[in-house]
């Protein structure tokens, strides 16, 4: 990565983090925001913000084949302790195939780098999904689009504003 594209990156990086705090804010919602070391791994990253992993949001961009030639993209958000459900979410969406999109692809669609993808979404290609085990906490913690700050956000908040689907996803 040259200078230039390691700026447009950074760049990226914060105008999703920026669009984050802005919708937050604007729909009233209440969250903390958590600085912290870099850090991308869900369980290293929940110790650090002193979570439980059941309250961590996992996301995870998922490629499904629904056609021969058509495809489909979730991002499925699963408790920090559990694992996304690739059969789950295939049966879903009625795939004949599911798998992990590649980095480049779930970069793309999510706007931020692996370890910090919200359990937002911001593009209209990628369906959001959430396994109805990590609403059952009161507050949810994920990395906000940097590696280095988190948030703690209201679930209540959250679902009202992701609008999030909902099905049992997680593993």
């Amino acid at each position: 990565m040259n200078e230039h594209q390691a700026h447009e990156h950074g760049t990226h990086e914060h105008e999703t983090y920026d669009k984050l705090i802005g919708l937050l804010d604007e729909r009233g919602a209440a969250y903390r925001i958590i600085e912290h070391e870099p850090e991308g791994a869900t369980e290293a990253v929940s110790a650090m913000r002193g979570n439980r992993l059941e309250q961590a949001a996992k996301c995870i961009v998922v490629m499904v084949k629904t056609g021969k030639k058509t495809k489909r993209y979730v991002l499925a958000v699963v408790p920090g302790d559990r694992r996304v459900d690739l059969g789950a979410v295939k049966a879903l969406l009625g795939g004949g195939y599911a798998g992990f999109a590649t980095p480049e692809v779930a970069e793309r669609l999510a706007r931020s780098v692996s370890g910090t993808i919200l359990p937002f979404s911001f593009d209209p290609e990628l369906e959001l999904v959430v396994d109805p085990a990590l609403l059952e906490e009161d507050e949810i913690f994920f990395n906000a689009a940097r590696l280095d700050r988190s948030l703690a956000l209201r679930t209540a908040d959250y679902v009202a504003i992701a609008e999030p689907r909902t099905a049992p996803i997680a593993a």
